[in-house]
């Protein structure tokens, strides 16, 4: 099999810093927009390049990120920061690494999503069709607060890069910042970083000094500026979570539209990175596809709708209900003010109605749970119509027990099926019906008691009220028309 790896390209993905400005107990880079933590987007962007060797540099949450790395790109290399603190000294680590890798290193922070391939890879030609030492990324931006500038000569050549905290006010004004995303040669990377020093006002080694490093020693210091400056948005506070989340939506929610999605409101309509969802679908406003979910051709869903890792089929319509790991057939109709649990199935041209909750059950082909009821632990045939209010009292206490229905079945209102129980092909039940024990195809069940009705309770137990009042009330009122009844007899 032909390697398509590039062999003069590594990837250097820097995730070592604590984030502080989000103010969380989960580390920046594993914070998620459009279902994916800021770091997968940053190496799925990368491995489009095809590098050799991809290293992450980690140190704060060590195992966690680490852990996420290894799910999201098992090949990556972790290697860990010491407590020399600063980029440069991240990025040095990651090149003793790669000894012995002689090609372009391009270096990566985990908190920037936005970057889409085709920048990068425009990047790294742009570089080496200049024979450049080094380039970076660039962007405009209305407000550069928080990102390093990028400072020219008078030929528009880079001079150097300062970092926010560390620039005069003058260099503040300047618009042009440093999106932090580089492409080196490997040898000059290694040699400039072994000289960088922690002068500045955090005492840290920077990685943007070898710009400087690299000017001084007469070598190239190229700069391509991204098309879009979205592409350079870092994530550093939760402010900016939310800013990069919508615009990678906006970005989402255009590409399904062009790929013939009907989108009412994209303003109010989410979707992850990992959804799934075909021609002619329809959605309405304040709906979120997430996660892995797979919406099948000319479904509808919405309006305020949320489908978390949920298959849904051809033609179905899901209105506002809630839904995770679920499957909802062709045709079905769920909602509105549906509930599926995790392990519903919803069967072709089958229907979960208005405030039904289901959970791990199976409702069959054309089958109905209208309304107002709980279906869990159950298993449902085809062509079966509840009634309203079904419940399946799946939990005795101590465990849970599965219910059966058969084909064909059809029950009163307000039944209870206590669980285990099992409902025979063709059966019926009555209305209000508690049913405790198996029924067989083609019976009826009831649960029946005669009913009594004591007279005075209301006048005995409860004296003086509004009740008792208008009993009196009634009772007079039936006398007189008797007595008006006899006299015309």
């Amino acid at each position: 099999m032909t390697d398509t790896r590039d062999p003069e390209l590594a990837v250097v993905v820097l995730a070592a810093g604590a984030g502080t400005r989000m103010r969380s107990e989960l580390p920046k880079v594993l914070h998620e927009i459009g279902g994916v933590p800021l770091i997968g987007h940053v190496l799925a962007a990368a491995a489009l390049l095809a590098p050799t060797r991809t290293v992450v540099v980690v140190r704060h949450e060590r195992d966690r990120v680490a852990a996420a790395v290894g799910e999201l790109a098992p090949d990556a290399l972790i290697v860990d920061q010491d407590e020399t603190p600063g980029t440069g000294r991240a990025v040095q680590l990651a090149v003793d690494a790669l000894a012995g890798f002689a090609g372009d290193v391009l270096v990566l922070s985990g908190d920037v999503p936005l970057l889409e391939a085709d920048t990068l890879s425009a990047l790294v030609a742009a570089h080496r069709g200049r024979d450049a030492t080094v380039t970076l990324l660039s962007a405009a931006v209305e407000d550069p607060s928080g990102y390093g500038r990028i400072l020219r000569d008078a030929s528009g050549d880079v001079e150097r890069i300062v970092e926010h905290r560390d620039a005069t006010d003058h260099e503040r004004d300047v618009a042009e910042i440093n999106a932090g995303v580089y492409v080196f040669r490997a040898a000059a990377l290694e040699a400039h970083l072994a000289v960088v020093t922690p002068d500045n006002a955090q005492g840290e080694l920077y990685l943007t000094d070898v710009v400087a490093i690299a000017r001084h020693a007469g070598e190239r210091v190229a700069a391509s500026r991204a098309p879009d400056a979205s592409a350079a948005l870092g994530v550093n506070d939760r402010v900016q979570l939310s800013e990069a989340a919508r615009i990678l939506n906006a970005r989402t929610v255009r590409r399904w539209q062009l790929a013939g999605v009907s989108v009412q409101d994209p303003a109010t309509t989410w979707i992850d990175q990992a959804a799934v969802l075909a021609e002619d679908v329809t959605l309405l406003p304040n709906t979120q596809v997430l996660r892995a979910t797979e919406i099948a051709r000319g479904a509808t869903i919405g309006p305020d709708t949320t489908l978390r890792d949920c298959e849904v089929g051809e033609g179905a319509v899901v209105r506002r209900t809630d839904a995770t790991l679920a499957v909802i057939g062709a045709g079905a109709q769920v909602g509105p003010f549906s509930y599926l649990r995790p392990g519903t199935r919803l069967g072709d041209h089958g229907k979960i109605g208005t405030f039904v909750e289901t959970k791990n059950s199976t409702i069959g082909d054309r089958s109905k749970v209208p309304h107002l009821s709980y279906i869990g632990d159950t298993e449902i045939g085809v062509d079966v119509n509840l009634g309203a209010g079904a419940i399946t009292a799946n939990y005795d206490d101590i465990a849970k027990h599965r219910t059966v229905i058969g084909d064909q079945v059809h029950s009163g209102s307000h039944n209870v099926f206590v669980a285990p129980v099992r409902i025979g092909d063709g059966a019926k039940t009555g209305a209000g019906a508690v049913i405790r024990k198996d029924v067989p195809p083609g019976a009826l069940a009831l649960s029946v008691a005669p009913q009594r009705n004591i007279e005075g309770w209301v006048d005995n137990n409860r004296p003086g009220t509004g009740a008792a009042a208008a009993a009196e009330r009634a009772r007079a009122a039936q006398e007189a028309g008797h007595g008006t009844q006899r006299q015309d007899g």
